[in-house]
């Protein structure tokens, strides 16, 4: 944890510096006012490789699906959109050198957010210092909310820390007899992972479950043999699991292969990726897996088939990445702020305007504090015959929910 610190640190200290020698240059690039015929040019550095190449892919098709239709739409201030992506390679030196240079030399309007809490807290820092909007799909850690920032907003229902409290709540309010009675918390070293396990656990463990097993491990673990032996030993009868993709595939595939295989598992990320989680870990093998999800493409929420509809004509299926979802939301919450301002030249009334309203997206309404941080609360998802389902809340269920993981089920 203290590593994974210190690096944050000093990428927000670089931030510092190298956007501190941009600020005088003002927000957003150099546009030409809202009543130029020129394209609006927005600017955005994904993971297209690295460690978060995965989610960096999907996010980065979502902003794909999300300009197409804009401009198919007649554009943003009937003005084309053109999307301008660099790769930051999951590296937060060179995500804070992208955005500088997306402001600095391709004088962009306006800015979407990266992939994962890691980048978006230097990247969203070189956004403040140019008093340019930044609207992140992906990064609730809570981390990002305490620094002050006005110009950053998150596009998804809730920060980490409240991302599993409907699936702890619901295991807490089960009568005793069915409750787990021990719970394990393996968690990557991740600004994201870690406050979802963390929240859930605090639940948990008010509700009588005895933690057994907890272990940060660092981003670049590839074998996970020995934590599963020590999470084995400690017998849980729950496990709740801090991840990104590659790492929630690697743990799992290792606890299959040990035949350790608990009462309940949890999941952060890699369940929600659909096609690609069942290919990786078995479809066999998903079956009870549960999960925080932002998206569903079965949801009735306002445009949310269309975007499904468009995703597979633009990608050829319709198993939608969930962070292909939250980067279209994004660029909707963009798009909803632009509109009702009028105009891209202040900024600061952008975010002003989100700070005050609520925004439709295929996500549902979404609506923010002073801070940036969304008001609302995740779904949970959950496998069940080979088929990510919602569980949770009640009222936007696609299925009823079904305590248990039982490798070989799905069949």
């Amino acid at each position: 944890m203290s590593h994974s610190l210190s690096r944050r640190g000093a990428a927000l200290a670089m931030t510092g510096v190298l956007a501190a020698t941009l600020a005088a240059c003002g927000s957003g690039g150099d546009s030409g006012g809202s009543d130029s015929d020129d394209p609006i040019r927005i600017g955005s550095s994904l993971p297209l490789t690295g460690e978060f190449s995965q989610p960096g892919k999907a996010a980065n098709e979502g902003y794909e699906v999300w300009v197409e239709m804009v401009n198919e739409a007649g554009g943003l201030l009937d003005r084309e959109v053109e999307l301008i992506v660099k790769d930051d390679a999951s590296n937060q030196n060179t995500i804070v050198a992208d955005y500088n240079a997306l402001i600095s030399q391709d004088r962009v309007d306006l800015l979407l957010g990266t992939f994962s809490s890691l980048l978006n807290l230097p990247a969203s820092a070189v956004a403040e210092k140019n008093q340019m909007l930044y609207v992140e799909p992906a990064g609730g850690s809570p981390e990002l909310f305490s620094r002050g920032f006005e110009y950053l907003f998150f596009a998804q229902q809730s920060t980490a820390d409240r991302q599993g409290l409907l699936f702890a709540e619901y295991i807490a309010g089960l009568p005793e007899a069915e409750r787990p009675k021990t719970a394990a918390y393996p968690t990557l070293d991740d600004p994201f992972a870690m406050p979802v396990v963390e929240g859930m656990r605090e639940i948990l463990e008010e509700a009588g479950i005895e933690t057994v097993y907890s272990e940060t491990y660092a981003i670049d673990t590839k074998n996970f043999d020995s934590l599963v032996s020590s999470m084995r030993s400690a017998d849980p009868d729950m496990v709740v699991h801090g991840a990104q993709f590659e790492d929630g595939i690697g743990m799992t595939r290792a606890m299959l292969k040990a035949d350790f295989t608990p009462d309940v598992l949890f999941q952060t990320n890699a369940p929600s990726f659909r096609q690609q989680y069942e290919e990786s870990v078995g479809a066999e093998n998903t079956e009870g897996v549960t999960f925080g999800v932002s998206h569903s493409p079965e949801a009735d929420s306002p445009g949310n088939q269309e975007f499904v509809d468009k995703y597979e004509e633009m990608f050829g299926t319709r198993e939608v990445p969930e962070d292909a979802a939250d980067g279209y939301a994004a660029g909707q919450v963009l798009q909803a702020a632009v509109e009702a301002v009028g105009s891209i030249d202040d900024q600061t009334a952008l975010a002003d305007w989100l700070r005050e309203n609520e925004v439709e997206t295929i996500l549902g309404d979404l609506s923010w504090n002073d801070d940036g941080s969304p008001t609302g609360d995740f779904l949970i998802g959950q496998w069940q015959d080979g088929v990510p389902e919602i569980v949770l809340p009640e009222d936007v269920a696609t299925a009823e929910i079904k305590l248990g993981w039982q490798p070989g089920g799905a069949g």
